[in-house]
């Protein structure tokens, strides 16, 4: 138990650049030095996270502290891969309510904010062909761009082009398989409660985060869509700058970028509210590890969840790419902004395997350079 303490404490506290830099951070450790699983354990384990909604490597730091440690050790490797990067994003979500509105802030996050909107951009171009794999899903991807231009529900999107690509992946095989899928799928979305249009209170950030960890597959940057439709466009809770600020404190901070969660929590609703998100977003990845973890491997070979999770990753992507529309609108506000996020577009594309973090740093000297001097 120590061991997957101290194991996953590290990594939350230096873990930077996002999923695939945990998961290649989790191999070296843990199969390569520690020997804890092998090679083909820790990529089915890895392949076994994508059957479930929540933050991937944040579930394989679960699942891997259950091979070492058992049923305590899932809730440790997860509770202190998550510890770390939580403290740090409170700390800094203070600093932001203390300092935000200093000018030196703004021309800081005129750079910064470029810079988000060009790592959107990257993501979406690196997972374009693990997400897209034929027409279906091209299919789905321009299906979800267009329905959440045209206003409509993003759960509703995902959930039902899933369903479509599935239905029509597996059209030869009839109805049969599609029993154990109900109930897993579709019966969870219909279970999650609204969110009622009332000023921001802390049952309301709970049931936002916890819905939002329920049913979120794919990158983690679908959580800022879900971030943009409820808490930005419907409720009105936080602005489309919030938003902004909140991403680029994820992406600075090591850790799973779900902590996005812990700022916008402390925004609305301080200490408390920071906690309280951080639970709720993080609570049912605990829930599902724990509980379908042994069924995983079945679950992985059927036809019908293939199908499923194929058109829900295509649906993603087209989810993140309404979201760069959206930031976009206010991001690119001059010719500075638009060549700054062009240029930082190109660098990330081209030096793929610098973390992010160092660019949204350079993003922050940049703006300071064009505004603050």
């Amino acid at each position: 138990m120590s061991e997957v303490a101290a194991v996953f404490l590290r990594m939350g506290a230096t873990a930077f650049g996002g999923p695939a830099a945990h998961v290649g951070l989790m191999q070296a450790e843990v199969v390569e030095r520690r020997k804890w699983v092998d090679r083909q354990t820790f990529l089915d384990l890895l392949g076994a996270t994508n059957l479930i909604p929540g933050p991937n490597s944040t579930e394989l730091a679960m699942h891997l502290g259950y091979v070492r440690a058992g049923l305590p050790g899932l809730v440790v490797g997860g509770a202190c891969f998550i510890l770390p990067a939580m403290a740090i994003v409170l700390a800094l979500a203070w600093a932001y309510l203390a300092f935000g509105a200093l000018p030196q802030a703004g021309w800081l996050l005129y750079g910064v904010k470029p810079v988000i909107l060009a790592i959107v951009g990257q993501a979406l171009w690196n997972l374009r062909a693990t997400a897209v794999k034929g027409w279906p899903t091209g299919l789905a991807f321009i299906a979800m761009v267009v329905g959440m231009l045209l206003g409509g529900s993003e759960l509703l999107l995902l959930f039902g082009l899933g369903l479509l690509v599935m239905l029509w992946q597996n059209r030869a095989s009839g109805v049969a398989g599609l029993v154990p899928f109900w109930g897993l799928g579709l019966g969870a979305a219909e279970a999650v409660p609204a969110v009622a249009a009332v000023a921001p209170t802390l049952g309301g950030l709970v049931l936002f985060f916890l819905k939002v960890g329920a049913v979120l597959y794919g990158s983690g940057y679908v959580l800022l869509a879900f971030i943009q439709t409820d808490l930005v466009d419907r409720l009105g809770w936080l602005t489309s700058q919030q938003l902004l600020d909140a991403v680029a404190v994820g992406q600075f901070t090591p850790g799973p970028l779900f902590t996005t969660a812990t700022f916008i929590g402390y925004v609305l609703g301080g200490w408390q509210g920071g906690l309280l998100a951080t639970v709720a977003i993080f609570l049912p990845g605990f829930f599902f590890v724990g509980l379908l973890g042994p069924l995983l491997p079945r679950l992985r070979k059927s036809r019908w969840m293939a199908g499923f999770l194929e058109g829900i990753n295509a649906a993603s992507l087209g989810l993140m790419a309404w979201v760069a529309i959206t930031l976009a609108r206010g991001t690119l506000v001059d010719w500075q902004s638009v060549l700054l996020g062009l240029v930082a577009l190109g660098l990330l594309l081209r030096f793929r395997k610098v973390n992010s973090a160092w660019w949204v740093a350079a993003g922050g000297v940049a703006g300071l350079l064009l505004r603050g001097l």
